[in-house]
């Protein structure tokens, strides 16, 4: 990936067939820099290395290179939870699975103050529930955000800390709740707050979700 504003396009950034790979981290790296408005063929060519027309061997259009770009940067949403997750020690199985469930809003909001353009990208070309699940938005785990958030759901029934009939549509509730602050932080009236005030709203938003399923 590029590191940021100014880096000149690497004219051998890819392998030979590997262009398509070329041009989605390039669009990632669009996203990084400007959020999805930032993501176009012409400029992820120029960053490829290679001649606009050739993107239309990969991608039909703009929204096609977004798409693939949107589920890179799942993928790299999944990845900060996993971090989160894997910092866990615990050995109860009880509170294991509760903290878990805690990281994966830690980890989904970590991501959006560390990455707010790659986040809104993340979620800009997700028409239904069956892109939320597609193996390209998946971490080092297999799973994507929306997967880790399920499994610790289940996990929390399986340990007796959240009520079977209390379940259902209980991820939507979760998701709801931390991605409406990832966004008041990235482009709402929270986003001059500062990084301790942001800090305690997590704790207390991924508090009220626990306490309130």
């Amino acid at each position: 990936m590029t590191t940021g504003l100014g880096d000149s396009p690497a004219r051998t950034s890819y392998r030979h067939g590997d262009l398509r790979r070329a041009l989605i981290d390039a669009g990632v790296d669009l996203a990084q820099e400007g959020g999805p408005a930032a993501v176009v063929l012409r400029e992820a060519t120029r960053r490829a290395g290679v001649a606009p027309s050739a993107a239309y061997r990969h991608f039909a259009d703009r929204q096609a290179l977004l798409d693939a770009v949107c589920s890179s940067c799942q993928a790299l949403v999944a990845r900060a939870i996993e971090a989160d997750q894997a910092g866990i020690r615990s050995t109860d199985a009880a509170e294991a699975a509760r903290l878990r469930f805690r990281a994966v809003g830690t980890g989904y909001l970590r991501f959006a103050l560390e990455q707010p353009g790659q986040f809104q990208t993340a979620f800009s070309a997700s028409s239904d529930l069956d892109s939320a699940t597609s193996s390209a938005r998946a971490g080092d785990s297999g799973l994507t955000p929306f997967q880790l958030l399920t499994v610790a759901l289940d996990d929390l029934v399986a340990q007796g800390l959240l009520a079977a009939e209390r379940r259902p549509a209980a991820e939507f509730l979760a998701w709801s709740a931390v991605h409406g602050l990832a966004e008041l932080f990235i482009d709402g009236p929270l986003r001059a707050l500062p990084d301790p005030v942001k800090q305690t709203l997590i704790a207390r938003v991924i508090n009220m979700v626990e306490q309130g399923l």
